[in-house]
């Protein structure tokens, strides 16, 4: 076979043409008649045994081209762009050009290709480098929600109700001294101060007493689930049955045995520092790393082909699906709560797969230019890392690999060093700290928009749910 013609008919789109030599398009043939002979009833003739002749003759010359062009496509069209030398982003639209039992076969291949990249400046960029340091409130914090999540629940018999309680109680709410629908229940557990009810309803519990009647007057907000009752005024009849109050455990040598692998408190604590600050490391230099990676794309300029941004989107979209499916929500429920459609789903998703796709061009262009290379030893130590992450034998994660895997790993390690290469060349302005606190509340973009998105999607779903049971939510 042979490459005829190589040329670009549109921008980043390319066709070839390829020749198939007559004696290879008649093994596609044979081939094609073999596979397809025994299904074939012709007069005169046990099936599956007629000649490849009569048979031709018989239904037509073409019927065993389909499957013979198939035979010999993959191969020609591998052959073609190793010949040519373009870098595919797509599948290829493939047509038929000559075709014939006593001729050479021609096929074309139409592909989008991977765009050219024009570099703007990538060394030497000015960027602002956030700090995050772990302080001491930090690492407090971090004891401080341990000890909640040991706490004991001790019921209370002689007090009233205070902010923070955990109460049990039966309610029935009244609109114009009319009882309504859904606004009843009974053995109801209600953390106060938790926002679970109405706005207003938990505060008025403060200073209840058990087994007293306390009445609540509340407005229902203007966007309630339930229209009846949306902007209504209503008064619910609520009585206390038990009052539980969280114990905090000791903070001492004790309870850091109690939760962790550590003798001491101060080992304990320690240990949360220095976990903290390998955090906090890590979130310096990735969001050093991801400023400098959006200057150096908004240097440089390329013609990003769509396939490779909805490619990108179906990606983000699986993504987005398993992380979804690991809060126990799948991608469908996601979507009828949110009264979203498929194409209006994925849209949401365009600019960050843009942005994706053209760091990864671009830092691939710059990674050539600087030739930045991964060494064996490189990719020892990256199956290392892989292999202590899951807990594995070295040689055992190297069965697993294979090639396509370890060309994957090559071009992610490329990627990486060209990312070091660019902080290395890249200037620094003064450093600004936070705390370890503020680095927690302050999410990525990615990790926000993800959880709100979940959280509406719970929440509705609850409100949903709690809709049927009660309205005094």
């Amino acid at each position: 076979m042979k490459l005829i013609k190589n040329e670009q008919i549109e921008k980043n789109v390319v066709k070839l043409t390829i020749e198939i030599d007559k004696e290879a398009f008649e093994k596609a043939l044979e081939k094609s008649y073999k596979k397809n002979v025994k299904q074939i009833a012709i007069p005169g003739f046990r099936k599956g045994k007629a000649p490849r002749k009569i048979i031709e003759k018989y239904y037509g010359e073409g019927v065993f081209y389909e499957d013979a062009v198939n035979f010999v496509c993959p191969e020609a069209y591998e052959f073609a762009v190793k010949e040519s030398g373009i870098d595919p982003v797509d599948r290829p639209e493939i047509d038929i050009e000559n075709i014939g039992n006593e001729e050479a076969l021609v096929l074309s291949a139409t592909v989008t290709v991977k765009p050219e990249v024009t570099l703007g400046e990538y060394k030497g960029i000015k960027c602002e480098k956030v700090v995050y340091e772990t302080k001491d409130e930090d690492v407090e914090a971090e004891v401080k929600a341990m000890a909640e999540k040991n706490a004991r629940m001790i019921n209370v018999e002689d007090r009233a109700v205070k902010m923070g309680d955990i109460t049990v109680i039966d309610f029935e709410g009244f609109c114009d001294g009319v009882a309504f629908e859904g606004g009843k229940g009974t053995d109801h557990t209600l953390e106060i101060g938790s926002g679970q009810f109405i706005p207003g309803f938990e505060d008025q519990l403060v200073g209840a007493e058990i087994g007293v009647e306390t009445e609540v007057n509340v407005t229902f907000p203007e966007e309630y689930h339930s229209k009846d009752l949306q902007g209504k005024p209503a008064v619910f009849k609520v009585t206390v049955k038990e009052i539980k109050e969280k114990e905090l455990p000791a903070i001492d040598d004790d309870f850091a045995k109690d939760v962790s692998e550590f003798e001491t408190l101060d080992e304990y604590k320690n240990s949360i520092k220095e976990r903290l600050d390998k955090s906090n490391e890590a979130r310096t230099k990735s969001e050093f790393e991801n400023k400098l990676v959006e200057a150096v794309c908004e240097n440089a300029e390329v013609e990003i082909p769509q396939c490779m941004i909805d490619n990108r989107i179906e990606d983000l979209t699986k993504d987005f699906g398993y992380r979804l499916s690991s809060q126990g929500l799948s991608l469908e429920q996601y979507m009828q709560i949110t009264g979203a459609t498929a194409d209006s789903f994925k849209e949401q998703f365009k600019d960050q797969a843009e942005a994706q796709v053209k760091s990864s061009l671009v830092l691939e262009k710059i990674s050539k230019e600087e030739n930045v290379e991964v060494t064996d030893e490189d990719i020892e130590a990256e199956l290392q890392r892989m292999a202590d992450m899951y807990g594995m034998e070295l040689d055992k994660v190297k069965t697993l690999i294979g090639d396509n895997e370890k060309e994957s790993i090559k071009n992610d390690l490329i990627i990486r060093k060209t990312v070091e290469f660019i902080a290395d060349n890249a200037k620094v302005s003064k450093p600004k700290a936070k705390s370890a606190s503020k680095a927690k509340a302050e999410k990525s973009d990615d990790e926000e928009k993800l959880e709100k998105k979940t959280t509406k999607s719970t929440a509705k779903k609850t409100a949903e749910k709690k809709a049927e049971k009660t309205d005094a939510e």
